[in-house]
């Protein structure tokens, strides 16, 4: 895809969410282009928020090693592998269809969207804190209706109620899962 055809899929997302997604899904993606872009993704992702930290640290004190970008970076490509299949498994446990494959390069799209408008908030930070606190919390809740959208329409799923319910049962998997795994891998003595 040329960067015409990437603007012109970046206005779809935010216009008409639906339509965008079954573009996503119509495109002739390999697996090696779509964990190719997720790797990015996750990379330029970790990068930025390590940034974010850097001029405007956190209220509250996460541990040292979330300021690693190596760290974010592996927590990101992470989550967004296992929400995915957390999404996919819910969607068909709702009478959902679709293959992960789609689902996959929707979130890894919207990842790259979200990269871009989060660089806009670092520059609004440095610039107009108190406009990059909305603009932060306007991007959120856009990103959320166009994820309800690319769910609904990836998994088949009859309305933005069902797309809903299974964003809220893949999260608590999400963080089901994520609770085991720290806890197996010993970063809960740590304080996480």
């Amino acid at each position: 895809m040329d960067s015409a055809a990437l603007i012109q899929l970046a206005q779809t997302t935010l216009r008409s969410p639906r339509a965008a997604a079954r573009m996503i899904a119509a495109l002739p993606l390999g697996r090696e282009v779509i964990w190719t872009s997720l790797a990015l993704v996750a990379a330029l992702n970790a990068l930025v928020i390590s940034a974010m930290f850097v001029i405007a640290p956190p209220a509250m004190a996460l541990p040292s090693y979330f300021q690693s970008p190596l760290v974010l970076f592996a927590l990101l490509a992470g989550l967004m592998v296992l929400y995915v299949h957390a999404l996919s498994w819910v969607g068909r446990a709702l009478g959902g269809q679709g293959a992960a494959a789609p689902l996959l390069a929707a979130v890894v799209w919207l990842q790259a969207l979200r990269l871009c408008a989060q660089l806009g908030i670092l520059l609004l930070t440095m610039a107009l804190p108190p406009v990059a606190l909305l603009a932060s919390f306007v991007v959120t809740f856009w990103g959320l209706w166009i994820l309800l959208n690319f769910v609904a329409e990836l998994l088949h799923l009859p309305g933005l109620f069902h797309a809903a319910a299974v964003l809220a049962g893949a999260a608590l998997g999400v963080l089901l899962g994520l609770g085991l795994l720290l806890s197996l891998i010993g970063l809960t003595a740590q304080g996480v």
